[in-house]
């Protein structure tokens, strides 16, 4: 009699211990069975209900008396396909030997599935089994992690295309305002990236690829400075995708920008009164250079000098901007043409503004007071330059310092410092973010500036006694 079977695991393979009595009720014996049909001989069906009914007293143990009833749990059909399996699809191929249509099968391999709503899916996976066997188990992983709720948003982003990313990018930062030059420029140098990292979604970017850009672009004889504007855009464009829940974490976030001052091929200087003054002269008397007459531009590189505005901002500006009739004379900047995207009012010197209203009298309110595109086709360093070559100073001095339109921000900042204004009054009012920016990148002092901050110290006491040379020692 059977009276007792124990066993592990599940369907027609599950592992058996068969236990039997004599007549009287007492074990006999044990067989370790490696399958769970019973062993032969018995007569006990594999797969049907198997019935011992063992009427032995009750003095012969809790296995006496008992009614038990055994089935093989749970059988796989026979034509029932397995849960995730691969595969190779049939094929029909010519051979190249006898030239006959012949089947075969196909080197990649494809995994079947079925996916959380029970739907079979077939997917083409790899030509090394291996490798198509992990990629086939992640899917099932995904799959179960559907099915269970817990669902991995970033599944579906890891997907899409970069370029489509990189699309709504620029449109975020339209949307912050940022402006068209700033955008085109930002857009430019990440793709620039992008599409030399061969990078077809956002995990191809990683941070040994951009490196390897940047390596390239300083031995193709790019600087320090521009190879950080690069790093700088396309690192603005991972920290994006990481705020907008779009990659889970930001591949380039270590990646440091380079020592600039190891590199430093574009340092500009302020002009010294010397050569301001000629320069206005020769641009007062000049001709008409960029569709922009003279004393126009002489006019734009005295307001340059005096308020540090930018070239855009300059451009920007109307009739009525400046406020040459309040208490404090002023002069305003729009927040969407602000480099900081914000309304900027600055005070003007007395001297500017007495030169300022008869140069914008006759001017409509709403006209600009520089018209035309100087600024965005970036035409400005090339007036001034002209201007400067026909006032006889060299664009670039004995030191490897440049003479630009930008140089007339860094004239105003240094001004300001020689005067003796506090640094952080001269911070505001050449509205920098920080004061190291304003004292040590746009701040030039030479010997002669540092001789006469030196000359306003006190003398040396007079009580000291000349002592008279003897010519001899000791």
């Amino acid at each position: 009699h059977v009276v007792g079977l124990g066993f592990s695991g599940l369907g027609s393979s599950s592992h058996a211990d068969w236990s039997f009595c004599d007549v009287a009720g007492h074990r006999t014996t044990s067989v370790d069975r490696g399958w769970l049909s019973p062993p032969r001989g018995l007569g006990i069906p594999t797969e049907e209900v198997l019935e011992s009914d063992l009427s032995c007293g009750a003095t012969h143990g809790p296995l006496c008396p008992a009614r038990s009833v055994f089935r093989d749990p749970l059988p796989r059909k026979e034509h029932e396909p397995a849960m995730a399996n691969l595969y190779r699809k049939p094929i029909v191929i010519t051979d190249p030997k006898t030239g006959e249509r012949v089947k075969a099968k196909a080197k990649k391999w494809w995994g079947r599935f079925k996916d959380e709503n029970g739907i079979e899916r077939r997917v083409p996976l790899a030509i090394d089994k291996t490798s198509a066997q992990a990629m086939l188990n992640e899917i099932v992983k995904k799959k179960e992690r559907r099915a269970s709720g817990v669902v991995d948003r970033f599944d579906e982003e890891r997907k899409r295309p970069i370029n489509h990313q990189l699309v709504e990018f620029e449109k975020h930062l339209r949307a912050k305002r940022v402006s068209d030059g700033q955008v085109r420029l930002v857009i430019f140098r990440a793709k620039q990236i992008i599409e030399s990292c061969k990078s077809k979604v956002a995990s191809d970017l990683t941070a040994s690829r951009v490196q390897s850009f940047l390596a390239d672009l300083r031995e193709q004889g790019k600087s320090i400075q521009t190879s950080n504007h690069y790093l700088r855009a396309i690192k603005q464009f991972s920290r994006w995708l990481v705020k907008d829940r779009q990659a889970h974490d930001d591949p380039l976030a270590f990646i440091a920008m380079l020592n600039v001052s190891t590199d430093r091929r574009h340092d500009r200087r302020p002009l010294n009164e010397a050569e301001f003054t000629a320069l206005l002269q020769v641009a007062r008397s000049g001709p008409v250079t960029f569709k922009m007459a003279g004393p126009d531009r002489a006019m734009l590189y005295t307001v340059a000098a005096y308020t540090g505005l930018r070239a855009s901002e300059l451009a920007s500006l109307t009739r009525d901007s400046f406020r040459l009739d309040d208490d404090t004379p002023t002069v305003m900047v729009k927040a969407a043409y602000s480099k900081h995207r914000r309304q900027d009012t600055l005070p003007l010197h007395p001297s500017l503004v007495a030169i300022l209203r008869p140069w914008l009298h006759g001017k409509t309110s709403t006209e600009k007071a520089w018209p035309g595109k100087w600024a965005e086709a970036r035409h400005a360093g090339q007036m001034m330059k002209a201007d400067l070559v026909s006032a006889g100073i060299p664009n670039v001095d004995a030191h490897g310092l440049y003479a630009d339109f930008h140089a007339l921000r860094h004239t105003f900042i240094t001004n300001m410092m020689k005067s003796g204004v506090h640094p952080k009054t001269a911070q505001s009012l050449a509205r920098h973010s920080t004061i190291d920016l304003t004292m040590n990148v746009y701040t030039t002092l030479t010997v002669t500036d540092q001789a006469a901050a030196l000359n306003t110290l006190p003398a040396v006491p007079t009580f000291y006694a000349p002592v008279s040379a003897t010519g001899t020692v000791g």
